[in-house]
């Protein structure tokens, strides 16, 4: 499988861009069209002070991400879901709600099937349950 790296990259940071705007919802506080509404709005004003050239060619990435069609925008997903995992580590560190965050890392491990992704969020549970001693 042949991924274009820069178009990786590029749809990881637009992606990021309009989470910044928006903050970034767990499943339990939005609906994921409610999600997606306000990330396409954020998406639009940031693309709104672009030069068209430039905006047209984000666009069409940010769609692309959207749609999670193809193989690059199907492992910037895979990505973000790692990084949740991270993120869940991070908090069960700092005392948060382990059965909550247990379903971020629950939710990872479901959807992240990219063998190299998946070797790292493995290591990411088998720590958190070594953390917790309990399993995740």
């Amino acid at each position: 499988m042949i991924l274009l790296n820069h178009k990786v990259a590029t749809m990881s940071l637009i992606h990021d861009l309009a989470e910044s705007l928006v903050g970034d919802y767990t499943p339990d506080e939005i609906s994921l069209k409610q999600k997606r509404k306000l990330e396409n709005n954020a998406m639009k004003e940031i693309l709104s002070n672009l030069p068209v050239t430039i905006s047209k060619k984000y666009e069409k990435i940010w769609n692309e991400y959207q749609e999670a069609k193809t193989k690059e925008s199907q492992l910037v997903h895979e990505i973000d879901r790692l990084e949740m995992a991270f993120q869940a580590r991070k908090y069960l560190e700092k005392g948060y709600d382990k059965d909550k965050l247990g379903e971020f890392l629950k939710t990872a491990d479901k959807e992240i099937k990219n063998e190299y992704l998946r070797k790292i969020l493995n290591k990411i549970i088998r720590n958190t349950i070594n953390l917790t001693n309990t399993n995740v």
